[in-house]
């Protein structure tokens, strides 16, 4: 059995919603057991952590960068990076924003150099843009054209009722589902 925690912040709820789709993504490998828990909780949850063999990590793009709490996270793991207790685990990312690009590849970048800092593997997403000709739109996936992890964007003026939309939660999906695979590849 592949164990995958997915740690995340969520301000307003948007990144919430994309990571239940990344956890629903993972559901869908036979053998892969998720845990989802806030940047918050899993301050208090290291040990889960250390039993996992994916850490996919997400926040919302405020600023050009992580959200403060989800960096507060990063920085409370300083004494697993000198035990070196997450090397060689799988990591993986996801953001979203309100807008279309939202600096939200800056993110991506800072969570993807946090795992490597930690000793971790990094798995993008295998996808081509999508959106990104004529025969194109917003229901593709990939529709933001990400390889280093999943995007989304949510309208600043709606709720995460209305947002992420359907084909960036399948994109979040289609991210879970691949950590989860390759996990597997990994403990066999």
């Amino acid at each position: 059995m592949s164990k995958i925690s997915i740690v995340y912040h969520s301000g307003y709820g948007h990144t919430e919603v994309q990571a239940k789709a990344v956890a629903r993504g993972v559901e869908k490998v036979a053998g892969a057991e998720v845990t989802l828990m806030t940047s918050d909780e899993a301050q208090q949850q290291w040990e889960k952590l250390d039993a996992a063999d994916a850490i996919i990590f997400g926040s919302p793009t405020y600023m050009g960068s992580a959200s403060g709490q989800f960096k507060t996270f990063m920085d409370a793991s300083s004494k697993v990076w000198g035990g070196r207790g997450w090397k060689d685990k799988i990591a993986a990312g996801f953001t979203n924003s309100a807008s279309q690009s939202g600096d939200k590849l800056s993110t991506l970048v800072q969570l993807a150099v946090f795992a490597a800092q930690h000793g971790m593997i990094w798995v993008g997403l295998d996808l081509m843009p999508g959106n990104n000709n004529s025969k194109g739109s917003v229901n593709d996936l990939n529709r933001l054209g990400s390889f280093l992890g999943a995007m989304a964007q949510s309208n600043a003026d709606e709720g995460p009722d209305k947002g992420p939309i359907p084909s960036d939660l399948l994109t979040a999906e289609h991210l879970g589902e691949r950590v989860a695979n390759m996990a597997k590849r990994l403990r066999n």
